[in-house]
């Protein structure tokens, strides 16, 4: 899938348009939401900026999107594709470790050593590839946002 992936992805637009095909048809299960104190108000931005970051990883490792949103601990390839999604939304879009744990349904501890792991094992070059094609998508779909860190 990763490599028709590469070849669909051309420009902003492109992936625009599949976050928008993969919205319209990806699993109905909602992402859940943090309640807060009734006296703090939620920014839902960083909510939906990860869910679709969510649905890019779902179609570029063919993995359900439900899978990726399951609070419960899982198997290992899936909690790894998670792993790049925290790293690529705190690196590549800026968000704080906060923002990310609370949209990913986790703790900001969980994203700390999401992104230590994923930064330790880009010193494999396939696998650097590999995220550098995640962080390229990312990007390019975020890109009029300004989300997108430079």
């Amino acid at each position: 899938m990763a490599a028709n992936f590469n070849r669909t992805i051309r420009s902003a637009a492109d992936a625009r348009a599949m976050i928008y095909a993969l919205r319209s048809r990806r699993d109905k299960a909602k992402p859940v939401l943090v309640v807060a104190q009734a006296c703090e108000a939620i920014d839902e931005r960083p909510f939906r900026t990860c869910d679709h970051v969510l649905d890019i990883l779902s179609a570029f490792f063919n993995i359900s999107g439900r899978d990726l949103r399951s609070h419960s601990r899982c198997e290992r390839a899936v909690a790894r594709v998670r792993q790049i999604g925290m790293y690529v939304v705190h690196v590549t879009l800026g968000m704080s470790m906060t923002e990310v744990g609370r949209a990913f349904g986790r703790d900001r501890s969980t994203v700390a050593h999401a992104c230590h792991l994923i930064e330790d094992m880009r010193e494999d070059q396939d696998f650097d590839r590999i995220v550098q094609t995640v962080e390229t998508v990312v990007r390019a779909a975020f890109a009029n946002s300004g989300r997108v860190r430079r």
